[in-house]
C-alpha cells in the first residue's frame, strides 16, 4: 500500500477502514472541525514547519498501522528520530492537544446518544437501567421484594487522590469550557452566524489550549487535590445526583411523579480519600485532614443555600390558595425568633406567601451554619430536614403536591446524599504505622514526630465529628490488615489520643491486599468481632460491618489472572462468613483506572460477583482519570450511575446468583488450572534475578516518578532492587506507557492453553460471568498494546530472555482471547474497538518520541547528569500516551 502524503489522504485511508466506515457523522464532523481548528493553530503558531513536521509524522503512523509492514514502521520511527529535541518537544505536544480533543468529541457524541435516548422506554427500560433492573427484578420476584431491594440500594464510590491524572487542571478547565462551546456549535444553524461565532471562540480556546503548558511545573499539594475534586462536585454531580433520582422516579411513578411522595430514596453516597489517605504520603497530616473537610461542608452548605433560596423565590404561593398548616405557623415563629430582622425583611417582601418565606429564612440558618454563626446554624442535617419536611407537610395538606415534591424535593434529596460534609472523608494508614506507635508509647519517653502526628489524626477526627456529625469522618481503613490486632490497634490509639470519653466514633475497615492476606481474611474477621469495641460497634451499627480487598497489590503479588480468582474467592468465603455471623456485610472494592488495578466497566465485574456478596451495596474507589472520565459530565455521570444501580439491583437477583453459583462450581477444575498455569507463568517473569531493575530499565517507571501527578510519592523508598518496594499504579503505568500493559493480561495466554480446550472455554466464557469478564477486559487491554513498539521498549534493556518471555505470552494470549471469543479483539464491542482502531496510529506516534528520548536517556555515560531536554520530551510525550489511551492507572 502506498504511504498516505498528507494527513487529509491518511484520513481517508483510516475512513475506508471498518472503524472509519463506523464512525458516526457528526462524530466524524466534529473531530474534523477540531483538527481543522488544531491544524489552523499549529500554522499561526509561530514555529516555521511544524505544523508540516506534525502532517508528516501523523501521515506515517497511520500508514504503519493500516500496513503492519516493517518498511513503514521503519519510515515512521525514522521521521520521529529525525527531529530536534525542541521539534520532538512541539510535535509531542500538537498530538497531546490532538488527544484531548478528539476525547473531547467522543465525549460529546455520548452525550448526544444519551440525549438520544432520553425518553425512549424501549432503550430505557433495558436491564442496564434501574427503571428496567426494577422492572425484571419484580418480574422475578414480586413488586414488593423489588420495591424493598430499591428503597435499601447503596451505591458509595469513593474518590481517591492517586497519580494516574497526568492532565494539569488548567487543561481540564479549557476541555471543558471547549465543550460548551461544542454544544453551543450543536444548536446554531450550519454555516450561520451564530456557527461561525463558535467556531471562533473554540479556535481561541484551542490556541490557548496549545499555549498551556501541559505539565505541571511542582506536584500538587493534599489541598490542590482536594479542590480539583471540588470541581467535579460543583459541576456535575451536585445537581446531577437529584437529577438523576428524580428521572428514576418519573419512570417508576409515570404521570403521578412530582405529584405524590417519591418511591426513590437517595442511595449515592460520596466518600472521599482526598486529604484522608495517610498512607505513604507524608504530606498528608491532620491539619490536611481538617482542612479537607472545611473546603468539602465550605461547598456543600453554599450549594444547600443558593438551592434553598432559587426554590424560596419560586414559591410564590398566596396564603388564600395554599394556607399554611399550624405546625408550618409555629415553625415560622421559631425561626422568626432566631433571627427577627431577617424575618421582618423577608416578611415585607413576601406578606402573603409563608412557603416561601419559610424557605427563604431556612436559606438564611444554612447561611450561619456556614459561616459559624452559632446562634442562627442548624445543629445538623437532620434538624435541617425536619423543617422541609414540615414545609413539604403543608403543601401536601393544602392541595400543592407538585410544590412539595417538585423542586423541593430535590432540596432533600441533595441534604439526604451530601449533609453538611458532602463527602463521607475516610482516613487510611498503614498497620505497620500503627504498631510502631503503639510500641513507642508502651516504651515511655518522648514522642516521635511520627507518633504525635498519628495521635493528633484521630484528634481530628474528633473535631470533624463534632462540628459535622459522625458521617463526615467515621471510617477508619488499615491498609496490609494482617491481624485482628491490627484493627484492635485503632481503638487503642483512639483511647490514647484522646481518652476512652472523647475517643471519637470509629468504624475501623479491614483492608486485604495481598494474596496470603486475602486468603486469611476469614480467620481475621472472626477473631476482630470478639474484640470489646469492636463488637460494641457492631451492635450499634444493626451489624454494619465494611471490607476492603485490594486489587492493585493481589494483581502485583501473583499476576492479574491469580489475583482475579483470588479476589472471587475470597469475597465468597467473607460473604459466607458474615452470613453466618449475622452480620450485614459491605464490601469496599479498591479498584484502579487500569484493567491491572482492578479496573474496567463496573456493571460486568457487579454482575459477576459471588452470591450473597453484593445483596444491594456497592463500593468501590474511583481513582485519576476515571473520576473526570465518568462524572465531569452530568449527562455522562447519571449514565454511568445508573448502569452502576441497576447492575446491584440484579446481582441480587435470584437468577443471576444462581448463574455465578453454578458456573463456580461447574467450572472450579478450569479455575484451578488457570490459577496454577498463571501464577508460574508470571513468577518465571517477575522472580527471574534482576527483574526489577530491567523492569525500571525498559519502561519509564524511574521518569514516571519526576511527573507532578499527584501529591503521593511513587514508591515506598529509593531502591528499586525489589517489586515490593514499587507501588501498584507505577507498576501498572509503566508498563501502559510501554505500549505492553503487562500487568493487565500477563499470564492469561499460559493459563487458557492450560486448559487447553477450546469448547470448553467456549463454553466457560459463555456461562461463568467472571471467566468472560476478566476475558473481555484482558481484550481491551492487549488492543492497545503495539508488539513492535513493545519490542521497541523491550530492547532497552539487555535480557533477550525475559522480553522473549513477554514477548511470547503476548501472542500466547492474543491466540487464546480470539480463539475464546470467536474473532479479533473487541469484535463483541464494535464501539471500543472502532475508538481503540482510530487513536492507535496516533498513540503510536507519541510512544515513538517517547521511545526516542528515553534512549537517549538510557544511552547516556554513566554519571553524566541527565538531559533535560530530553527529560522533558519523554515527560510530555507520557501525559500525551495517558491521554490517548485514557486509561492508564
Amino acid at each position: 500500500m502506498p504511504e498516505p502524503t498528507t494527513v487529509t489522504e491518511a484520513i481517508r485511508v483510516l475512513g475506508r477502514s471498518e472503524a472509519g466506515q463506523e464512525l458516526p457523522a457528526k462524530l466524524r464532523a466534529d473531530v474534523r472541525m477540531l483538527g481543522a481548528l488544531l491544524g489552523r493553530v499549529l500554522r499561526e503558531s509561530g514555529s516555521p514547519g511544524l505544523y508540516e513536521d506534525v502532517e508528516r509524522l501523523r501521515a506515517a503512523t497511520i500508514h504503519a498501522y493500516t500496513d503492519d509492514s516493517p518498511e513503514a514502521f521503519a519510515r515512521a520511527e525514522a521521521i520521529a528520530g529525525s527531529f530536534t529535541v525542541e521539534r520532538a518537544d512541539e510535535v509531542a505536544r500538537a498530538f497531546t492537544v490532538y488527544f484531548h480533543l478528539a476525547n473531547l468529541a467522543e465525549e460529546h457524541q455520548r452525550v448526544r446518544a444519551l440525549r438520544d435516548r432520553d425518553g425512549q422506554p424501549d432503550r430505557a427500560g433495558g436491564a442496564d437501567s434501574v427503571a428496567g433492573a426494577y422492572a425484571r427484578l419484580a418480574a422475578e420476584t414480586d413488586a414488593a421484594t423489588a420495591l424493598r431491594r430499591l428503597q435499601s440500594l447503596r451505591f458509595h464510590p469513593v474518590f481517591t487522590a492517586h497519580p494516574t491524572e497526568a492532565r494539569r487542571r488548567a487543561i481540564s478547565t479549557s476541555v471543558r469550557r471547549l465543550a460548551a462551546m461544542l454544544i453551543e456549535h450543536d444548536s446554531a444553524s450550519e454555516g450561520g452566524a451564530d456557527a461561525r461565532r463558535a467556531q471562533r471562540r473554540m479556535l481561541e480556546e484551542i490556541d490557548t489550549l496549545w499555549r498551556t503548558a501541559p505539565l505541571r511545573a511542582e506536584k500538587p499539594s493534599p489541598t490542590d487535590e482536594v479542590r480539583a475534586v471540588m470541581a467535579i462536585f460543583d459541576e456535575t454531580l451536585y445537581t446531577a445526583v437529584p437529577r438523576f433520582y428524580r428521572r428514576v422516579d418519573d419512570a417508576l411513578q409515570g404521570g403521578e411523579g412530582g405529584a405524590r411522595a417519591p418511591l426513590v430514596r437517595p442511595f449515592v453516597r460520596i466518600g472521599s480519600w482526598v486529604g484522608g489517605d495517610r498512607d505513604g504520603n507524608p504530606f498528608v497530616t491532620a491539619d490536611v485532614t481538617r482542612a479537607a473537610a472545611d473546603i468539602a461542608s465550605e461547598h456543600v452548605l453554599r450549594g444547600l443555600e443558593n438551592t434553598a433560596n432559587r426554590i424560596g423565590r419560586t414559591l410564590t404561593l398566596d396564603a388564600a390558595t395554599t394556607p399554611p398548616s399550624d405546625e408550618l405557623v409555629g415553625l415560622w415563629q421559631r425561626l422568626r425568633e432566631a433571627d427577627p430582622d431577617a424575618a421582618a425583611e423577608i416578611a415585607k417582601r413576601s406578606p402573603d406567601e409563608p412557603h416561601r418565606r419559610i424557605l427563604l429564612l431556612v436559606a438564611r440558618r444554612i447561611a450561619a451554619t456556614r459561616t459559624g454563626d452559632a446562634r442562627r446554624a442548624y445543629r445538623d442535617p437532620d434538624e435541617l430536614l425536619a423543617d422541609l419536611e414540615t414545609l413539604q407537610r403543608s403543601l401536601v395538606a393544602a392541595g400543592a403536591a407538585r410544590q412539595a415534591y417538585g423542586g423541593l424535593q430535590q432540596l432533600v434529596w441533595q441534604v439526604r446524599t451530601y449533609g453538611f460534609h458532602l463527602a463521607e472523608l475516610e482516613v487510611r494508614q498503614h498497620s505497620a504505622v500503627h504498631r510502631r506507635v503503639l510500641d513507642e508509647l508502651a516504651a515511655g519517653g518522648a514522642r516521635s514526630a511520627e507518633a504525635e502526628e498519628v495521635l493528633d489524626v484521630f484528634r481530628a477526627i474528633s473535631d470533624l465529628q463534632r462540628r459535622y456529625g459522625p458521617e463526615a469522618a467515621g471510617r477508619y481503613i488499615v491498609s496490609f490488615t494482617q491481624s485482628a490486632d491490627d484493627l484492635a490497634n485503632v481503638h487503642r490509639l483512639a483511647r490514647h489520643a484522646a481518652g476512652a470519653d472523647a475517643a471519637p466514633v470509629l468504624d475501623v475497615i479491614p483492608l486485604f491486599e495481598t494474596f496470603a492476606d486475602l486468603q486469611a481474611a476469614p480467620r481475621v474477621l472472626a477473631e476482630a468481632v470478639e474484640h470489646p469495641e469492636f463488637a460494641r460497634r457492631l451492635e450499634e451499627t444493626g451489624r454494619r460491618m465494611e471490607v476492603m480487598l485490594g486489587y492493585s497489590d493481589s494483581s502485583k503479588d501473583v499476576g492479574p489472572v491469580a489475583a482475579n480468582l483470588a479476589l472471587y474467592d475470597a469475597q465468597a468465603a467473607i460473604s459466607e462468613w458474615a452470613r453466618q455471623a449475622g452480620i450485614e456485610l459491605t464490601l469496599f472494592h479498591g479498584r484502579g483506572g487500569a484493567l491491572g488495578r482492578g479496573g474496567g466497566p463496573a456493571n460486568s465485574a457487579i454482575l459477576a460477583q459471588p452470591p450473597h456478596s453484593v445483596d444491594g451495596r456497592f463500593k468501590l474507589t474511583e481513582q485519576g482519570e476515571v473520576i473526570f472520565a465518568r462524572y465531569a459530565d452530568p449527562a455522562i455521570a447519571m449514565r454511568h450511575i445508573d448502569q452502576v444501580a441497576a447492575a446491584i439491583l440484579m446481582a441480587s437477583a435470584p437468577s443471576n446468583e444462581e448463574r455465578n453459583r453454578k458456573a463456580s462450581e461447574r467450572f472450579a477444575a478450569v479455575a484451578a488450572t488457570m490459577d496454577a498455569a498463571s501464577r508460574e507463568r508470571f513468577f518465571s517473569l517477575v522472580k527471574a534475578d534482576g527483574f526489577a531493575r530491567w523492569f525500571a530499565t525498559v519502561t519509564p517507571m524511574e521518569e514516571v516518578g519526576m511527573l507532578a501527578l499527584g501529591s503521593r510519592p511513587a514508591r515506598r523508598g529509593l531502591s528499586v532492587e525489589s517489586l515490593e518496594d514499587l507501588r501498584a499504579i507505577p507498576w501498572v503505568f509503566a508498563w501502559t506507557q510501554a505500549r505492553i500493559n503487562l500487568a493487565g493480561w500477563f499470564g492469561l495466554g499460559s493459563a487458557l492453553q492450560a486448559v487447553g480446550d477450546q469448547e470448553l472455554l467456549r463454553d466457560a466464557y459463555t456461562q461463568w460471568p467472571l471467566l468472560r469478564t476478566l476475558i473481555d477486559n484482558v481484550a481491551m487491554s492487549l488492543a492497545k498494546t503495539d508488539r513492535r513498539i513493545a519490542r521497541r521498549y523491550l530492547e532497552l534493556g539487555d535480557r533477550d530472555d525475559l522480553a522473549e518471555i513477554v514477548l511470547d505470552e503476548l501472542e500466547l494470549t492474543r491466540f487464546w482471547v480470539e480463539a475464546v471469543t470467536g474473532g479479533e479483539l473487541l469484535h463483541n464491542k464494535p464501539v471500543l474497538q472502532r475508538a481503540v482502531k482510530m487513536r492507535s496510529p496516533y498513540v503510536d506516534a507519541l510512544s515513538l518520541l517517547q521511545l526516542r528520548a528515553l534512549r537517549a536517556l538510557r544511552e547516556a555515560p554513566e554519571g553524566a547528569p541527565a538531559d533535560a531536554s530530553q527529560q522533558r520530551l519523554l515527560l510530555l510525550s507520557v501525559s500525551g500516551v495517558a491521554a490517548g489511551l485514557q486509561n492508564t492507572g
